[in-house]
Order: C-alpha cells, then structure tokens, then sequence
C-alpha cells in the first residue's frame, strides 16, 4: 500500500493523504460473496437516535469474511486481493481446489497465487489456519478466536497482531493488541501473520466531506450544549460548573471501571493492558 500526499490548493487538501490501492488487484468483489447493507442512520426502529453522530455515508455493499476457516484439509489458491469498504483491512479472495469461493481478511506478504490450507498439520506459514496448540511459540497471529469453533475475533483490523507468548495445559498464552496478557483456549483457531494494510493509521482525512462519505456526522462538545441536552452544559462562557466528564446519560468518563468485577473471563487475565508493576 502506497499513500498519496496532495498540494494544498485548497484547505481540504492541505493536510489530507489518502491511499492510493495500488495493492489492489480487482475493483468488483465476487458477486456470490456480497449481500446489501440496510442504512440505519444511528435511529432504532422507532426513528429515535440511538447512536449520536452516524448517520449517511456512501452505499455499501457487504463482503462475506469467512472468520471461522473451517473448510479443513482443501487447499486454496490467492485469487486477488480487494479493497473492503467495511474494514481498515484488504480481504482476498480465496479459491478452494473443489471450486467454493470465500473471502479472508489478507494478512501482510500473502499475494495473488499463494496457496493457503486450513489444517491441524499445516505449515505456519502467512495465511495458513491452525489451532493455537500447534502454532509455535513467539509466532505472530490474527484473526483469533475466543471460543473453539465460534470464528476469530481477535486481531482483524488493519496492521493488528497477537503475539504467543507461552503455552500451559488446555491453554496459550497470548499477547493482545493492546499489551494485555491472557489465556486463551489451545483448541481456538488463528490464521498466521499480522494483518496488512499497515500504512492504513497514516490515512488524514483531510475534510469534513469525507467523514460524511463514511458515515460520521458533526460531533458539537458536550460543553456547548444546554443543561437540557447534557449534564455538562449550560453555564456562562466556558464553564466546567465542577462537574466531572461524562456521557448524556451520566456514565463518568474518566476513572470509571465499565468491566465487570465479577465477569467469568477475568480468570483468563494474567496482566492487564493498563497494570503498573507487572502482572496482576
């Protein structure tokens, strides 16, 4: 993937730099493989605004991923590698050796002819899918499942990776995204390498028109509402009136602990992405 800078003619221009896809090897995705996104403009069923600040946003078509790799034991060949409007990441599309079709999320250095197999025995090799157990120690991974057979949920985004750290029993020992030490079980399945797309974080909008394109709308500050609308708005010029940052509905933003103190999967954590002085 290669950016693109602009001359600033234009104020829009001055600052953006967007991706030119020259890594792209087919502008139609496989027609088999997409179904229609119904617009919900951040509106429930009622047409009430549930999600502040969505809304709009080009028409999409959605590409099936296939997150669970469980076509087992068939070879596939790298057909071509695809833009996906839905994802920070390219999805490539794969073609199985008895004729079936499937998108994956394309990690870095997989390119057009690769073969890739999803198997128990496979080579850890970029692309190829195997379960925690037989993935060596220190090996980058993406595309990581939480629950054996429930498809990956770790690590899908552009340049993301879980690293193994360690294995222990039924379990291994992964290093999250971000820097969070946890057990996950040795049965789930993961797909190696780190995902590509890397340059995707260097992307500058550039110009509010673009974030509309993707469906962001205008995000006025809680401080310049009125009380009606925000616990922190109201009050002559710029004033805090002492109250701490929070949501509209009163949920503190800073400081406050959303986790579960209770949750079953706490177990699973050996050293928390934010813990000072090691494992906790």
């Amino acid at each position: 993937m290669a950016l693109k800078e602009f001359r600033p003619i234009t104020p829009g221009r001055r600052f953006m730099i967007v991706d030119t896809k020259d890594d792209i090897t087919s502008e139609k995705p496989e027609k088999s493989l997409t179904i229609g996104l119904k617009k919900k403009s951040g509106r429930n069923v009622y047409g009430r605004i549930t999600s502040r600040f969505r809304g709009g946003g080009h028409k999409r078509l959605y590409r099936i991923i296939d997150f669970k790799r469980d076509k087992l034991n068939v070879p596939a060949v790298v057909e071509t590698i695809e833009y996906d409007p839905n994802r920070t990441s390219r999805i490539a599309l794969l073609k199985y050796k008895d004729g079936e079709k499937r998108y994956i999320i394309a990690p870095l250095g997989l390119n057009v002819g690769d073969v890739v197999i999803s198997s128990e025995d496979a080579e850890v090799k970029v692309g190829n899918s195997l379960m925690l157990k037989n993935i060596p120690v220190g090996t980058l991974v993406h595309n990581v499942e939480m629950i054996p057979g429930a498809g990956g949920k770790i690590a899908r985004s552009a340049g993301s990776f879980v690293q193994i750290m360690g294995k222990e029993k039924d379990y291994v020992i992964v290093k999250m995204p971000s820097g969070e030490l946890r057990m996950i079980n040795a049965r789930c399945r993961a797909t190696v390498g780190q995902v590509g797309n890397l340059d995707n974080e260097n992307i500058v909008i550039g110009k509010a028109g673009r974030s509309r394109w993707l469906g962001r709308r205008p995000r006025n500050r809680s401080m310049a509402m009125n009380p009606v609308d925000h616990p922190m708005g109201g009050g002559e010029g710029r004033s805090k009136s002492g109250k701490h940052p929070q949501s509209p509905t009163g949920v503190k933003a800073k400081g406050f602990k959303t986790r579960d103190k209770k949750k079953f999967s706490n177990k699973y954590i050996i050293s928390r992405r934010n813990a000072k002085g090691g494992v906790v």
